[in-house]
This record gives structure tokens, sequence and C-alpha cells, in this order.
């Protein structure tokens, strides 16, 4: 089997080299160049031809979303955003995704540690180039499908459900690799007053703060990153925090947030399946649970156990998934009560928080 050919672009030496060496060591991979800046990449794309490229965001003479934006227009491919959640636009990985990079992967505060998210980036590596031929092709088509929707815009006025103010409903989201956009779109199109609703993006640390600022820009409703021992409200959106499981925990008629952490599950932290298990004891038949476009399984078995608490359960189709692989998996196992196209998903929530779950 023909290795996976990466190119590394990254202004760092160290970085290179501890990339290059540990890249090097999977047997699926071959490191056919590296690049301090776009300039050089771009002339290395052309002469290598590879199949994935990792991608730093800060670099001299072009930044790396400006290249990305250049390179999904004119050569698009695979790219793993590997950066730190401290560059100078502190919401730059978040549009990276928006942009069309695969996924992200935070980068340590030294150069020298980022070995220590090696076996994050060898994955996504790996998940990257097993989709690679439809990816790209699935995200421009339904992006531009979405555009073409009728989207609600920002409104200084609230579009309220009156009288829906109980927290015994809650609308509980998975989503991985396309879940950024079909999150945006979403959100874009919902109103204020709804009850609270429980997302679990896979993402790594510190770039979910940033996701969830960028939501709540774009929503009527409010939207933040967990915060562990918080209490669920009415109207707010939060996004599972970055490195840390999300799950409920009931006292008396109130809902709090808790953060686990345990090991991972499916390889994520967050993940999905944590929270949905853990509305299975919390809230069981009064969830909406939806799970979204996604590499892998995760969220699957969580949707089939709410389904069987008495839960309405949700899975996106898949002409409307950027990656089918959490939806199918679910629809597979029989977890879905529904299947529903994305443009489909915010009517549903509408509709069911309106006449009950």
């Amino acid at each position: 089997m023909a290795k996976i050919k990466v190119l590394i672009v990254d202004d760092s030496a160290i970085v290179r080299n501890v990339l290059s060496e540990k890249l090097a060591e999977s047997p699926d991979i071959e490191v056919v160049g590296v690049a301090s800046d776009p300039f050089i990449a771009r002339n290395k794309i052309i002469d290598l031809k590879p199949d994935v490229i990792t991608l730093d965001i800060e670099m001299p003479r072009m930044d790396g979303l400006t290249f990305l934006t250049k390179l999904m227009s004119y050569y698009p491919m695979p790219v793993i955003i590997v950066s730190s959640v401290t560059t100078h636009d502190s919401t730059a990985a978040i549009k990276a995704l928006e942009v069309g990079a695969f996924d992200v992967v935070n980068k340590p505060g030294s150069s020298i540690s980022v070995k220590d998210v090696i076996d994050e980036i060898i994955y996504k590596i790996k998940m990257a180039y097993s989709v690679k031929d439809t990816y790209l092709t699935r995200r421009e088509i339904i992006q531009k499908g979405l555009l073409s929707g009728v989207i609600k815009k920002q409104s200084t006025d609230k579009v309220t459900l009156g009288g829906f103010v109980t927290t015994d409903k809650i609308v509980a989201i998975g989503s991985s690799t396309g879940g950024t956009i079909a999150l945006e779109y979403i959100l874009q199109n919902l109103p204020a007053n709804l009850p609270p609703i429980l997302i679990v993006q896979h993402m790594p640390p510190g770039f979910t703060s940033q996701f969830a600022g960028r939501l709540c820009e774009l929503s009527q409703l409010r939207v933040k990153e967990s915060e562990d021992g918080e209490i669920v409200t009415n109207g707010t959106v939060y996004i599972a925090k970055g490195g840390f499981h999300m799950v409920t925990e009931r006292r008396g008629n109130n809902l709090f947030i808790r953060h686990a952490s345990t090991e991972r599950v499916h390889l994520q932290k967050p993940a999905v399946d944590e929270l949905f298990n853990s509305l299975v004891k919390t809230v069981g038949q009064n969830a909406l649970a939806i799970l979204l476009t996604g590499m892998g399984r995760d969220g699957a078995e969580g949707l089939l156990n709410l389904k069987r608490a008495g839960s309405h359960t949700i899975a996106q189709d898949e002409s409307s998934s950027i990656v089918w692989g959490m939806p199918k998996a679910a629809i597979d196992l029989g977890a879905a009560v529904e299947i529903c196209g994305l443009k489909g998903i915010p009517e549903r929530i509408i509709t069911l928080a309106k006449v009950g779950l």
C-alpha cells in the first residue's frame, strides 16, 4: 500500500525537525518535504504533490490562513492545522476550519513539545487521507447549498417561543469533521428562547472557547464554553470544553454540567457518547439528541441508549453530511428515530420545542 505523502509547513525549524522525525516513524506516512513559509510550500506542493499538509498559522511573508484560503481556491487538498491557541489572531484556527481545513491540533507552548501531540496529528492525517477523494468535493457542494438557502440574519429583536421556560427539556448535539459548518448553520437559524442546548464538537483544548465565541456572534442564543459545576439554563448553548468530557448531573429540579477527566472515548475528549449516556440518567425521555457529520462512531451508541430511554433522536442524512461516518454508524444501529437533512434540523428543533420532546 502506498504511503501517505505529507508536507510540513511551519516556520520553526525545531517543529519541522520533530514532526519529520516522529511522522517518519509511522509505517503509513512518508514526509515528502518541509517548508518554512507558504511561498516555499506553494512550489513544493506543485513538485511533490503531497496527499496531506500540516500547516501552522503564524508564519513569515504570508500567514497560514491567507495561504489556506488561496490553496483551497486553486489547489484544494486536506490540511491539518497544527498551531498554538496563542496566535495573534485568536480565532484564526476556527476561521481555517470555515475556509476548508480538515481539522486542528493544538501545538504545545514549546516547539520541542510538539511530540506530545504526535499521535493526534498522525491519527488526523490518516483520517484526512481516508476521505480525501470525497471530503473537499462534498464540503464545497454542501457549503454552497447552505449559502443558497434562506439563513435568518442576526436581529436585535430576539425571536422567542412564548411560554417555553422549562429546563426539563434538553437539546444535545454531537459533531466532528464538518461540524463547524453544520453548527454555524443550525445556530444561525434558531430563535433565542429555547431549551438548553449542549454541544460536543470534537476540538482540542483552547479552540472550543474560540469556537463558542464565533457561534455567539452568529446566533440569537447565548453561546459559551462549558464550565464545570455550572447550572444549565434556557436560551443558552454550551460547547463542551476541549480536553474534558462534558456530562450532566441532576440535583433536584436543576441540571448541572460536570467536566470529567477520564480517558478518551473513541480517541476523543470531549466525546459525544459521554454526554449522551449521561443524559440517559439525568433527562431520559426529555432529550432531543442529534448526531451530525463526523468521522468514526462516537455518539452512535449513546444515541441508541437515548432512543431506548424514550428520547427523540435524529441523525443527519448522507447528502448533507460532509463526512457521513458518525450519523451512518447511528443509523446502522437503529439509533435514529428520524433521519434529517441539515437544512431541516433547525425547524425540527423549533417544532419539537414547541410541542414538547
